[in-house]
């Protein structure tokens, strides 16, 4: 019986697409990440991009086909809500990140980008060392999900890099 229930939920977990998530198909094959060492969201983006790509990180940006630079990495707080005494309640985690993939020659293979993330979390001065324990998961969880995004937006961008053409405009007000 068990194996029955096994089977038919192998057919329906294939009929509707479903597929574990296996290696990335990145677009270029060498890349040069240029995010400090001790980045913690660096380290774990080059340790994804080894580990789930065919892609080769190399150390020298003149060996790469493409280049990763990160122009901003930003972490806050903002408060959300107070409570009826005036202490605070909730805050709001945020976590920018603004990137572009180029080449050697200055093309574009994802112009300039942004991810942003949020969470939410409560806040008790009661529980103040667990609260902050709880923040530091969430920045941890959020800087996962920053790398995964990456890596999806990577896997997307075009196998060649994008030439700047200038449009009409640009031509005019020359």
């Amino acid at each position: 019986m068990r194996i029955l229930a096994i089977a038919v939920l192998g057919l329906v977990t294939a009929a509707c697409g479903f597929q574990l998530r296996g290696q990335a198909t990145l677009p270029f094959e060498t890349l040069y990440v240029a995010i400090p060492d001790i980045s913690p969201m660096g380290t774990e983006l080059k340790r994804n991009i080894i580990a789930g790509t065919r892609t080769r990180l190399v150390n020298d940006p003149a060996l790469a086909q493409a280049t990763l630079s990160v122009t901003t990495e930003e972490r806050g707080k903002t408060i959300l809500s107070f409570d009826t005494g005036g202490r605070v309640r909730e805050f709001q985690l945020r976590y920018v990140l603004r990137f572009r993939v180029h080449d050697a020659k200055g093309r574009d293979y994802l112009p300039q980008s942004e991810i942003r993330l949020t969470r939410d979390i409560s806040f008790n001065d009661a529980q103040v060392l667990s609260k902050e324990s709880e923040e530091a998961l969430l920045y941890r969880d959020m800087q996962t999900d920053m790398v995964q995004q990456i890596l999806r937006r990577l896997s997307a961008a075009p196998a060649e890099p994008i030439a700047f053409e200038p449009d009409a405009k640009d031509a005019a007000a020359r």
